[in-house]
């Protein structure tokens, strides 16, 4: 199976998740494909990681950098954390940016880096939100030539 292949195979192993996690809830959250595609075409080609994330912190999907970063679809977000035997990470802001439905903000230094943390929430699905880094691919070092690519068109415009 081909990457193509691949990445429609993942799509619908998600889906089903999400159709499995709904069911037992019994929650009428149904994630539409629409969603997922409007994420690939909104954050796909930003240039710090993105991941959109579900209530439970199971990653539903990822940008192009987050994805060439290795963050993977389908586990929880804290997964990913290096603080150990978590089930949430402690700067997390998804539990307020869901209660209060709107975004929240924060910003730290991480790594040496000045990190502003992005978490919003979705209007169309209100267990569902973006989260994403201004800085993250600098810290993480896997921004690749965007940097200098947005000031060479920075200095053109």
């Amino acid at each position: 199976m081909g990457w193509r292949g691949n990445m429609v195979k993942l799509q619908l192993d998600i889906m089903r998740s999400i159709a499995h996690m709904s069911s037992q809830r019994g929650a009428n959250f149904i994630m539409q494909q629409n969603i997922l595609d409007a994420f690939q075409t909104m954050w796909g080609p930003f240039p710090e990681p993105v991941m959109l994330i579900q209530k439970d912190r199971t990653i539903l999907a990822v940008n192009d950098l987050a994805r060439t970063a290795g963050v993977p679809a389908g586990v929880k977000c804290f997964s990913l954390n290096p603080e150990e035997g978590k089930t949430n990470c402690t700067r997390c802001k998804a539990n307020v940016a869901l209660r209060e439905q709107r975004t929240v903000c924060t910003e730290e230094m991480q790594n040496g880096k000045r990190i502003i943390g992005y978490w919003m929430p979705l209007k169309e699905e209100k267990e569902v939100y973006v989260h994403f880094g201004i800085g993250c691919a600098e810290a993480m070092g896997v921004q690749a030539g965007i940097k200098a690519t947005c000031a060479e068109e920075l200095v053109q415009l």
